[in-house]
């Protein structure tokens, strides 16, 4: 009996895990073509846009994805999803500027629009220039 119960208790532990990743995948970004062709139209080693879009990722964007943009801020551990790590070279390969800057502006289930709070497009912009240097 005791059998029984252990492996009810771990099929069933199976079956939420799994649900709870597919999930994750269910729900993908969905990018028009436009986001995605779109290019950076600010200098990305400007280093007074660089500063800019430091001082916007810290009051923006650090509370959520951390101070060096591990997705490890001090309100992640409420959010569902993946934050993305911006300090592995990798998250960028997988995704343009233009595609960055459409998640930032209109967001998406936990990742909240900044249109109202990044208004000004290159500051946006700046701020995808930053987070790119917190890859190692």
């Amino acid at each position: 009996m005791k059998t029984i119960f252990k492996y009810s208790i771990f099929i069933l532990t199976t079956l939420f895990l799994t649900s709870a990743f597919v999930s994750e995948f269910q729900n993908p970004w969905n990018i028009p073509d436009k986001y995605k062709k779109m290019k950076n139209p600010t200098d990305s080693s400007d280093k007074e846009g660089l500063l800019d879009g430091k001082a916007i990722f810290a009051k923006q964007c650090a509370s959520c994805h951390g101070k060096k943009g591990m997705g490890d801020g001090s309100k992640a551990a409420t959010l569902k999803g993946d934050l993305g790590d911006f300090s592995d070279p990798e998250f960028f390969k997988t995704q343009t500027d233009g595609e960055l800057f459409y998640k930032i502006t209109e967001g998406k289930d936990d990742m909240p629009t900044f249109k109202k709070k990044i208004a000004n497009e290159e500051d946006v912009w700046l701020t995808i220039n930053y987070i790119k240097t917190l890859a190692k």
